[in-house]
């Protein structure tokens, strides 16, 4: 169990350092129908990253072999390597210059209108929707397929990755209903700081996984 978790945990916590669904479960909590419609968005996304994680699980362990990892997850690994390193790079160059504002989505300036269903089609749509984070639950979900657990070790897993993948609304979700009058100013500030850093921190974190599944791919398709 250990190499599985081990081999899944960078994927879980890039994906947990997602700003936008951080920003969009702040944002939703300050609206009026706020309570329901954090739960909702989070229970969306949540359920959206398990679904994923566990179709990857499933088919991944099925395809494997009794002689070490199979030759695809690292041709796998290998595509989602480079395209860590496009995404990085886009990240980068798509950062907002100095003085110059960015137009958040459109979805951001309507949120204050959304009912708990949409704010749930919201959560998944931010989980399989989004190139990174999709590549991230998918390039973690394989790791555990084809590690050496047993199906026990890569239940447990694939749980654990589902939970600290989920962190970046279950987090805010948990400030807003037990911190009280603090609430309001925590989350104002993690939002603030998440969005003024989002691009430094998301293209070193996909740079650093980028190389790191390229390097494990040319490791293992060259032994």
């Amino acid at each position: 169990m250990g190499d599985a978790v081990g081999q899944m945990l960078a994927s879980a916590v890039g994906i947990a350092i997602s700003p936008l669904p951080l920003i969009a479960v702040i944002l939703m909590l300050a609206t009026p129908k706020g309570q329901a419609n954090g739960a909702a968005f989070t229970a969306g996304w949540t359920l959206a990253l398990a679904a994923v994680v566990a179709v990857v699980v499933l088919a991944g362990s099925g395809a494997g072999t009794d002689s070490g990892k199979p030759t695809w997850s690292y041709w796998l690994k290998l595509a989602l390597g480079v395209l860590f390193l496009l995404l990085g790079a886009r990240q980068w160059r798509g950062r907002p210059r100095e003085g110059h504002v960015t137009e958040p989505p459109r979805w951001m300036r309507a949120v204050d209108r959304f009912t708990p269903g949409k704010a749930a089609g919201l959560g998944a749509a931010l989980v399989v929707a989004n190139p990174k984070n999709l590549a991230l639950a998918v390039g973690g979900a394989a790791s555990i397929a084809t590690s050496g657990a047993a199906a026990g070790g890569k239940t447990v897993a694939a749980v654990l990755m589902v939970l600290v993948g989920s962190l970046c609304t279950l987090l805010p979700l948990g400030v807003q209903l037990l911190g009280g009058d603090r609430s309001a100013r925590v989350l104002g500030g993690w939002k603030a700081w998440t969005a003024a850093h989002n691009a430094a921190v998301m293209m070193v974190v996909l740079v650093v996984l980028g190389a790191k599944y390229v390097g494990d791919s040319i490791s293992g398709l060259t032994t």
